[in-house]
């Protein structure tokens, strides 16, 4: 450890988001005790919580039975950002990767020097924060970091549409896969997770794992793999699900209704592409071996209920099996496992591999075959590129000195 950061558990903690990981981050921190303000840009989001709280709860599965429930009222709940984050410690940004410019450009000019940022699930953000921290001319010394997935699987309960102040986590991840922009902040990013209510289940459990810079966090994000393929080529079943099959509308669930092992050798496919990129450009990323891709909770499972003394799925979710352990969604194809995942995800993976010389044609397919169903080109009708994300001009010295020390050539 570089830094002592226990400065940061007598420090009110800033949630980003008035969405389902927002919402659980920020009720999560508040049961354990702790001061937490809650910020999000949209007033509908935030209506009802100042008089009914937030309802935290869930079934919440993991290895070690990790659970904390209850009902909150929060100490600030606001769309003035400079009220939520000012005097915090931790800034947790948790909002869709489309949120992420106005998020993060309204924060920079607010920035106080000792904050630590992190961001779930970080699509790139991280990257885009630097960026914009340069070009607005801050130089605050702040903590800039994400994760390749959220502390839960949440969702906000909806009743015809209308939605609940509560929000139920149906697992808890035991570890996650984090890093920072730079990396020579690593150890202190990870010691900080120590003063993060919600991640108390990674922390407590198996422990935050330190990535190999920002990139790797963006191969780390399961997203793309699992929800591209299974939405694309599960489509009609989730088209049908309701109108021709008579199910109940909203009940339909990639992982119980969708996944078969069609789709699953897809998915291994998409993921070897994935390594070659990354090995192209010299990073290390999680590896995952065939079978793990075989159950109806994909290579999500191991997030929550880790692995055996072999390096196997404690749990598997046989294909050949009924299973309603998967959140429900996507509901149509405007849903963000296809308007994030792809534009966002499956889009900067595609121009990592021409930058670098890596042939993605299942990944190619994907960005295709969805942007059809919405009449439109994914590869274009997108502003997720490297120059976006200010590392179009670096060559491969260059990038990894930038991830690595923040230093542009």
């Amino acid at each position: 450890m570089k830094n002592d950061m226990s400065y940061l558990k007598d420090l009110p903690i800033a949630v980003l988001g008035g969405g389902a990981v927002g919402k659980s981050c920020a009720a999560d921190c508040k049961l354990a005790g702790r001061e937490v303000r809650l910020y999000s840009r949209s007033e509908k989001s935030l209506e009802y919580v100042d008089k009914a709280g937030i309802l935290f709860d869930g079934i919440q599965r993991n290895l070690y039975g990790f659970e904390r429930s209850g009902r909150v009222h929060l100490d600030v709940v606001s769309t003035n950002m400079a009220e939520v984050v000012k005097g915090a410690g931790i800034i947790i940004i948790g909002i869709p990767a489309h949120a992420h410019e106005h998020y993060l450009k309204t924060l920079v000019p607010l920035l106080e020097d000792g904050q630590v940022i992190h961001i779930f699930t970080d699509n790139y953000a991280s990257l885009l924060l630097r960026k914009y921290m340069r070009e607005m001319g801050c130089a605050k010394k702040v903590i800039v970091g994400g994760w390749g997935s959220a502390p839960y699987g949440t969702r906000i309960e909806s009743v015809s549409g209308f939605k609940m102040p509560h929000v139920a986590a149906k697992y808890r991840a035991i570890t996650l896969r984090g890093a920072c922009q730079p990396m020579t902040d690593i150890e202190d990013f990870i010691e900080s997770t120590k003063y993060m209510p919600c991640m108390d289940a990674v922390t407590q459990g198996n422990g935050p794992v330190a990535g190999d810079t920002m990139l790797d966090i963006g191969f780390s994000n399961v997203n793309p793999v699992i929800h591209v393929p299974a939405s694309i080529l599960g489509v009609s079943s989730m088209e049908n699900w309701s109108l021709v099959y008579g199910n109940a509308p909203d009940s339909y669930s990639m992982y119980s209704h969708g996944l078969c092992p069609s789709i699953c050798r897809v998915q291994y496919q998409f993921y070897e592409e994935e390594k070659a990129i990354a090995k192209a450009i010299g990073i290390e990323v999680p590896e995952y071996t065939y079978e793990m891709f075989f159950s109806r909770r994909s290579i999500l499972t191991q997030e929550y209920m880790g692995l055996d003394k072999d390096g196997k799925d404690n749990v598997v979710f046989p294909l050949d099996k009924p299973c309603d352990e998967g959140n429900t969604g996507p509901n149509n194809i405007d849903h963000r496992y296809i308007t994030e995942d792809i534009p966002v995800g499956c889009k900067i993976y595609h121009d990592l591999g021409v930058k670098f010389g890596v042939p993605t044609p299942i990944i190619d397919t994907m960005i295709t075959l969805g942007g059809a169903m919405h009449e439109k080109s994914f590869f274009k009708e997108t502003k997720y590129d490297l120059d976006y994300l200010g590392i179009g001009n670096m060559d491969k010295e260059a990038l990894l000195k930038y991830l690595y020390t923040g230093e542009i050539s």
